[in-house]
């Protein structure tokens, strides 16, 4: 990503002259910056060839971290203190031989290894965590001259790696970070974005996991070697700073560019602030009208948002909503998504190379109001998938998420999508919906931002028999875990869409969402032997048989407790393959992380089990002026679509036996 100001214009004039053959609106461009900041902005409406001219503002929020100034590089390793530190893909290999590197070529230098040092983990600009000063504080009482970490070969071990080098620089301590060719520029950005200019990097050639030991050892002498040489003794250039710094604060309603519709498109595509698709151009005007429908003031700031720590202010929001080409009324909840990307749970998993995809649905009558769909094809209806697109584009632009930097998908991700549940279903069953069982009142508005790492295979329960189908899902959920076979841990975040007369049947034994989860938690364990088999052949990391024999590795997760290995019945999807009545079995849930949701075509028996991250629940606040906002717009008000608290309370205390036989919109 060019993130140096000087060199994205240049390279933006430079393609314009390559794709137009002149540079008329460029030079427009360059001259209405300057109109601009001195308070004029003579725009011409219609270009020399008669196109519309459109004066557009930046979508992007500023980086708010201070840059700290680096310390000098070394002059020499001779006689000098060095930390090997980290422990991802592989290094208990490629570190040694580093380690034979360093100390044949310097035998006066002392290497401390992953034991001597710890890890700070995550770097954190919110707060230094206990674990980052603790690591600090080994580096300085060791007296420790350079650091080198690795390896980073997925996202999420990329930030953690990084956030061992970016802890030595903040107390002047020089780094290098080994990564394979894919997250170098993630090391880069991961450094910038927590206040390092230039987090410098050691290229492996390849994927760490892959090669056998005598391919790690001759890579790590022969490749990474003279790279850490290098990087820890060659000092930081201007040039490398400009690279990567970020930009200058400006007004987030200053005029950055004007021109055609064609030409907006390229200028934003060059700078990386659209998805690859066509955008509605980001207008002083156009945002103006979208800020009508906010009780906010447009400066007002949403939150420092992670992966960058990117200011986010009303604004910023509404110029990636325009874009999206969502309708000026959803800013409300536009708004409170962007909230919710503050929360750390939530966004924990999507830099991964397992690629989790961000999603949302909403509850309340807002939901109701606006016609977010529930029903058959929710995910595909205009106005789902318009707010779907909004949240791309917010993870580009507010979070300063980008695929081949930090957002590492192996294979790439979904298309984010949103819905909504269905709460009157829910209350016509005796079921809360979501946002009730997390506090909120019948007729709040809420979003809540979820990922998942697979659309998936839906199932169909051929039964009315709820125990039975409470067996399906959870053979469902054992077969439906994060990162692949569930070779991490098999107890995770998971959301559960239940079509309505599914969720009926279930319901005739269980009383609650609650009282299904709590039976689903008992029900859906999968065999130890598979979750060890998992982890040994298919670890996310490094190779594990040239550590330990697959017995071990066993016995290995027999003693663990959060694998909660039990002796249990066999589970009946497994009877026809297991001879045994009972089996050694491991968790695949915990309490109070399956969101089951009422969504979907109510007239076919579905349920989706969705693997994925965190959630974070935010109330969509509206203006009090809300329903003279949308009469215009033909909306009938609010209160219309609220649910009768009432009916609601009679069939949540199971007084009311109704019994819908039809959808009614």
């Amino acid at each position: 990503m060019m993130k140096n100001s000087f060199l994205r214009k240049f390279l933006s004039v430079f393609l314009f002259t390559i794709l137009f053959g002149c540079i008329p609106s460029i030079a427009q461009s360059s001259q209405s910056l300057d109109d601009c900041i001195d308070g004029v902005c003579s725009i011409p409406e219609l270009d020399d060839d008669g196109k519309q001219v459109y004066a557009v503002v930046s979508p992007v929020g500023y980086n708010s971290v201070d840059m700290i100034k680096q310390a000098s590089r070394l002059n020499t390793l001779d006689g000098k203190n060095i930390a090997l530190v980290g422990g991802s893909f592989m290094a208990t290999v490629t570190h040694a031989e580093i380690k034979r590197c360093i100390l044949n070529e310097y035998p006066t230098a002392k290497v401390y290894m992953f034991d001597d040092i710890g890890q700070a983990g995550p770097f954190s600009v919110f707060g230094t965590t206990e674990k980052t000063k603790q690591f600090q504080k080994k580096l300085k009482d060791l007296n420790i001259d350079a650091v080198i970490t690795g390896n980073c070969g997925c996202g999420l071990c990329t930030t953690k790696e990084t956030g061992n080098s970016i802890a030595a620089e903040y107390i002047g301590i020089p780094s290098v970070t080994i990564g394979a060719p894919t997250f170098v520029a993630q090391i880069h950005s991961t450094g910038v974005n927590r206040g390092v200019p230039v987090l410098r990097a050691a290229e492996y050639p390849g994927a760490f996991a892959s090669h056998t030991t005598e391919e790690l050892k001759k890579n790590a002498r022969e490749v990474l070697w003279p790279q850490i040489k290098t990087a820890l003794t060659t000092q930081i250039t201007q040039k490398e700073i400009s690279q990567y710094a970020p930009e200058g604060k400006r007004p987030a309603d200053e005029i950055i560019y004007y021109g055609n519709f064609d030409e907006i498109q390229e200028y934003f595509k060059i700078n990386n602030w659209t998805d690859g698709l066509p955008v509605i151009p980001p207008t002083q005007e156009k945002i103006e009208e979208y800020l009508k429908f906010t009780p906010y003031k447009a400066d007002d700031v949403i939150g420092t948002l992670a992966v960058a720590y990117r200011e986010c202010t009303v604004y910023t929001v509404a110029a990636n909503a325009v874009m999206s080409g969502v309708p000026a009324e959803f800013m409300p909840i536009c708004i409170a998504f962007a909230s919710g990307m503050n929360d750390g749970e939530w966004r924990k998993p999507l830099s991964s190379t397992h690629g989790w995809t961000p999603y949302a649905w909403l509850n309340g009558p807002l939901a109701r109001q606006l016609g977010i769909d529930n029903q058959q094809g929710m995910i595909s209806e205009a106005n789902n998938k318009a707010l779907g697109r909004f949240i791309d584009l917010c993870m580009m632009n507010l979070g300063g998420y980008y695929v081949k930097e930090n957002r590492m998908g192996s294979f790439g991700y979904l298309t984010p999508f949103t819905f909504s549940e269905d709460d009157k279903a829910c209350v016509e069953i005796g079921w809360k919906p979501y946002h009730v069982t997390k506090g909120y009142d019948i007729n709040a508005n809420t979003i809540t931002n979820a990922s998942c790492l697979a659309w998936g295979n839906n199932v169909t329960p051929s039964t009315s028999d709820p125990e039975k189908i409470k067996d399906v899902i959870a053979f469902d959920i054992t077969e439906k875990q994060q990162n692949g076979l569930g070779n991490t841990n098999p107890q995770v975040y998971r959301t559960l869409f239940i079509t309505e007369y599914v969720a009926k049947d279930l319901a005739k034994l269980y009383t609650s969402k609650s009282a299904l989860e709590d039976a689903l938690i008992e029900t859906a364990r999968c065999p130890l032997a598979l979750r060890a088999y998992a982890l040994y052949w298919a670890n996310t990391g490094s190779q594990q048989s040239n550590r330990r024999t697959f017995d071990q590795e066993y016995k290995m997760l027999q003693k663990d407790e959060n694998e909660k290995v039990a002796m249990t019945p066999t589970p009946e999807w497994y009877k026809a393959l297991i001879a045994e009545d009972e089996i050694e079995t491991i968790a695949c849930m915990n309490k109070g992380e399956t969101p089951i949701l009422i969504t979907g075509d109510a007239n076919r028996n579905k349920i989706q089990t969705m693997p994925g991250g965190g959630y974070v629940t935010t109330e969509i606040k509206l203006p009090e002026n809300w329903n003279e906002l949308l009469a215009p717009l033909g909306y009938e008000p609010i209160e219309n679509f609220y649910i009768d608290a009432k009916f609601y309370n009679e069939q949540k205390s199971g007084k009311s036996n109704s019994n819908r036989k039809g959808r009614s919109k």
